[in-house]
Protein backbone atom coordinates (compact mmCIF):
# COMPACT_ATOMS: atom_id res chain seq x y z
CA UNK A 1 0.00 0.00 0.00
CA UNK A 2 2.97 2.33 0.65
CA UNK A 3 4.27 1.44 -2.48
CA UNK A 4 0.89 2.91 -4.27
CA UNK A 5 1.09 5.83 -2.39
CA UNK A 6 4.16 6.83 -2.66
CA UNK A 7 3.96 6.10 -6.36
CA UNK A 8 0.91 7.14 -7.76
CA UNK A 9 -1.01 9.10 -4.82
CA UNK A 10 1.38 11.49 -3.48
CA UNK A 11 3.10 12.66 -6.85
CA UNK A 12 -0.11 13.80 -8.15
CA UNK A 13 -0.97 15.95 -4.83
CA UNK A 14 2.31 17.06 -3.81
CA UNK A 15 1.74 20.17 -6.02
CA UNK A 16 -1.50 20.81 -4.57
CA UNK A 17 0.09 20.26 -1.06
CA UNK A 18 2.42 22.91 -1.53
CA UNK A 19 0.27 25.25 -3.01
CA UNK A 20 -2.55 24.97 0.26
CA UNK A 21 0.80 25.18 2.87
CA UNK A 22 1.85 28.95 0.71
CA UNK A 23 -1.46 29.83 0.96
CA UNK A 24 -2.23 28.96 4.88
CA UNK A 25 1.55 30.38 5.38
CA UNK A 26 0.34 33.68 3.34
CA UNK A 27 -2.17 34.35 5.07
CA UNK A 28 -2.90 37.60 6.03
CA UNK A 29 -3.41 38.84 9.65
CA UNK A 30 -7.03 39.57 10.19
CA UNK A 31 -7.96 37.50 6.69
CA UNK A 32 -11.44 35.72 7.38
CA UNK A 33 -11.84 31.84 6.21
CA UNK A 34 -13.92 33.34 3.13
CA UNK A 35 -11.48 35.61 2.14
CA UNK A 36 -8.97 32.46 2.26
CA UNK A 37 -11.13 30.11 0.34
CA UNK A 38 -11.74 32.84 -2.22
CA UNK A 39 -7.77 32.95 -2.79
CA UNK A 40 -8.25 28.88 -3.17
CA UNK A 41 -10.87 29.00 -5.07
CA UNK A 42 -8.54 31.49 -7.83
CA UNK A 43 -5.85 29.08 -7.79
CA UNK A 44 -4.06 27.76 -10.31
CA UNK A 45 -5.37 24.20 -10.51
CA UNK A 46 -4.53 23.33 -14.44
CA UNK A 47 -1.10 23.80 -13.78
CA UNK A 48 -1.35 22.24 -10.35
CA UNK A 49 -2.97 19.11 -12.04
CA UNK A 50 -0.06 18.98 -14.99
CA UNK A 51 2.68 19.48 -12.43
CA UNK A 52 1.34 16.54 -10.46
CA UNK A 53 1.02 14.67 -14.21
CA UNK A 54 4.25 15.68 -14.73
CA UNK A 55 6.09 14.26 -11.27
CA UNK A 56 4.01 11.26 -11.69
CA UNK A 57 5.51 10.81 -15.49
CA UNK A 58 9.07 11.09 -13.85
CA UNK A 59 8.92 8.49 -11.17
CA UNK A 60 7.54 6.02 -14.11
CA UNK A 61 10.25 7.02 -16.22
CA UNK A 62 12.72 6.84 -12.66
CA UNK A 63 11.16 3.47 -11.95
CA UNK A 64 11.81 2.14 -15.51
CA UNK A 65 15.11 2.61 -16.02
CA UNK A 66 16.53 2.30 -12.42
CA UNK A 67 16.60 -1.29 -12.17
CA UNK A 68 19.72 -2.93 -13.10
CA UNK A 69 18.71 -6.75 -14.49
CA UNK A 70 18.56 -7.46 -18.10
CA UNK A 71 15.10 -7.66 -19.80
CA UNK A 72 15.43 -11.48 -20.24
CA UNK A 73 15.94 -11.78 -16.81
CA UNK A 74 13.34 -14.45 -14.96
CA UNK A 75 11.57 -13.53 -11.26
CA UNK A 76 12.04 -16.26 -8.72
CA UNK A 77 9.42 -15.66 -6.14
CA UNK A 78 9.97 -15.67 -2.48
CA UNK A 79 10.76 -19.09 -0.73
CA UNK A 80 11.21 -20.49 2.74
CA UNK A 81 14.52 -22.62 2.98
CA UNK A 82 15.85 -23.78 6.24
CA UNK A 83 12.77 -21.33 8.62
CA UNK A 84 13.78 -18.40 6.17
CA UNK A 85 11.94 -16.66 4.03
CA UNK A 86 14.46 -15.69 1.07
CA UNK A 87 13.02 -12.56 -1.36
CA UNK A 88 12.00 -12.91 -4.51
CA UNK A 89 14.63 -11.81 -6.82
CA UNK A 90 15.49 -11.91 -10.53
CA UNK A 91 18.00 -14.48 -11.47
Amino acid sequence: MSRVIVQYILPLLLPTLIFVGWLVLTRKTGETRAETMARLEGGPWYWLVVAGFLLMTAGFIYLGLSHDDPPESVYVPPTVENGLVVPGHMK
